[in-house]
């Protein structure tokens, strides 16, 4: 299958690149140099030319807080860049991944959401990423968005990589506890999305490791499997923190945890438990 693949140089973007070329994909990868994604022409022109069966578009403004006082770039990125993409990928026929997140939902549900709960995101991160979704349901008729959470991986920065970092610097480490969702693997993530993209199983998934915990609970699996599987030496004494403790710019989700419904309903594989993504993530970061 002939890939195309926005982002390519970010977290996810990275792996997705990897895991499709071993599994034998005629994959292309694009960062934001080769291909800026709010210039409609040149999004045209080079999906054009290369003619894929598939795009995964994983390009995005990420930068949660800086949204709430840079608005217009995280619009004209993640809902004019992603209209751009998905008027390509019509142009030359081709399926299309939106990948979308957890900052759609208010995080004020007791239970975990369901793909089409209504969505109230209260970040501009979050609203930029729903308006991308929009385009994506009114634009596309082929269409996969895939909502993910708490994503780490081998490359560049997140939580993982940043608690492990204190956690040998610091004595004293604090850390949010009331906020609860599902970590994902972005090796775990990039298989699902290679899966998905074989079918005609169009719509919205929610798709993060399985399980879930808390930022608090999450660092004391990452302290313990790094103690216990690779010898690592934690300085720190962790203590749980409230939101309110811990101040940000743009308002987080309080429980962000995704029932996977649509994955289990359309009989694909759901993605596996992520103590388990945990450990394996950490003894590849390792090594």
């Amino acid at each position: 299958m002939k890939v195309l693949v926005t982002g390519a140089s970010g977290q996810l973007g990275k792996d997705v690149v990897k895991v499709f070329q071993e599994q034998g994909h005629d994959v292309v990868g694009y960062d934001r140099e080769q291909l800026d994604i709010t210039d409609m022409d040149q999004t045209m022109k080079i999906v054009g030319q290369y003619q894929s069966d598939a795009i995964i578009h994983c390009a995005a403004y990420t930068a949660v807080d800086a949204a709430e006082t840079d608005m217009d770039t995280a619009y004209q990125v993640n809902a004019a860049g992603t209209r751009n993409m998905v008027l390509a990928a019509e142009e030359v026929g081709a399926k299309l991944v939106y990948i979308s997140t957890d900052y759609v939902f208010d995080g004020t549900a007791e239970q975990p959401y369901h793909e089409y709960d209504n969505t109230n995101p209260q970040s501009i991160y979050g609203k930029s990423k729903r308006a991308g979704e929009v385009l994506t349901e009114t634009l596309s008729s082929r269409y996969f968005i895939v909502r993910t959470s708490w994503v780490y991986g081998l490359y560049g920065n997140n939580f993982v990589k940043t608690m492990l970092k204190l956690g040998q610097e610091k004595s004293q480490l604090q850390v949010v506890n009331d906020q609860k969702g599902s970590p994902t693997y972005t090796v775990d993530l990039a298989r699902f999305l290679a899966e998905l993209i074989q079918t005609e199983k169009y719509g919205v998934y929610h798709a993060s490791n399985s399980g879930s915990c808390t930022w608090y609970e999450f660092t004391q699996a990452i302290f313990q499997d790094a103690i216990e599987f690779l010898g690592t030496k934690i300085r720190a004494t962790l203590e749980p923190c409230s939101t309110e403790q811990f101040p940000r710019p743009a308002a987080r989700p309080r429980n962000s945890v995704m029932e996977h419904i649509a994955i289990r309903t359309n009989g694909l594989r759901d993605l596996r438990d992520w103590r388990e993504a945990l450990r394996d993530f950490l003894k590849e970061y390792i090594s």
